[in-house]
């Protein structure tokens, strides 16, 4: 990651194992900012640089999960989002979140956020997820409906609601009830997160999703209109020229 030769990183797929990298004080080698472009597992590195480096990554398509199905198509990307993430030096432009209002209203704050059980296990340790003044960006995949309202009501207790601006979800596929009529993660969500009072939006197709999954720069300002699909204006460049 300190080569001048090298601007930025794919990651070739979540699963498993990049808590370990944080065990050996990457700060201390990063000379220059790179593009580090992921998601899943990779959330931990990406709260990792922010916390520690101050650096913008982008939560989004990997070599093995998205890039290698396509544009366009199901489990694959969305081509749009991607190249204005990896190209566009100005700020303003927006991302159509696809989603649905859980809350409606519009906020601004900074992206933070990634892989919900991820984002909870940064809590306790030193590069622990500032999420005040934030959009936070929570989705994951297979999780059962109690489970998801478990790790909610932990970052509830924990703090990490407080001060935040908004909440965008994902779509949280193959999290379906074990027993027919138990509530739905949306329900969840909605029972949990609707009384913060702040912008709310559900369905994303952020992450973990069937649909073409849209790139958002994780730590840089961003306006979020909770209104219709939902709209994500980014106030800030992800790159620089």
């Amino acid at each position: 990651m300190n080569s001048d030769q090298v601007d930025g990183l794919v990651a070739l797929r979540g699963g498993y194992g990049s808590t370990y990298l944080l065990d050996f004080e990457l700060e201390k080698s990063l000379a220059s900012p790179k593009y580090v472009i992921g998601f899943s597992d990779i959330t931990s590195l990406q709260i990792y640089l922010w916390q520690r480096c101050c650096w913008v990554t982008l939560y989004g398509p990997m070599l093995a999960a998205g890039l290698n199905s396509g544009p366009g198509v199901s489990k694959g990307y969305d081509e749009n989002s991607f190249l204005q993430a990896i190209r566009r030096t100005d700020a303003g432009w927006k991302l159509r979140l696809r989603g649905e209002p859980m809350l409606a209203g519009e906020a601004v704050g900074r992206v933070l956020g990634g892989c919900m059980t991820l984002v909870e296990a940064s809590i306790g340790t030193p590069w622990e997820l500032d999420t005040k003044d934030s959009i936070l960006i929570l989705e994951d995949r297979a999780m059962k409906p109690y489970q998801v309202d478990r790790v909610l009501m932990h970052l509830k207790q924990a703090g990490k609601f407080e001060g935040v601006r908004g909440i965008v979800l994902g779509e949280f596929p193959e999290s379906e009830p074990s027993v027919a009529g138990a509530a739905t993660v949306r329900e969840v969500c909605a029972r949990i997160l609707r009384p913060l009072g702040v912008p709310l939006v559900f369905g994303a197709p952020v992450g973990h999703t069937p649909r073409p999954m849209l790139t958002i720069p994780l730590g840089i300002k961003a306006r979020l209109d909770a209104e219709g699909e939902g709209t994500l204006e980014l106030l800030e460049p992800a790159v620089v020229a």
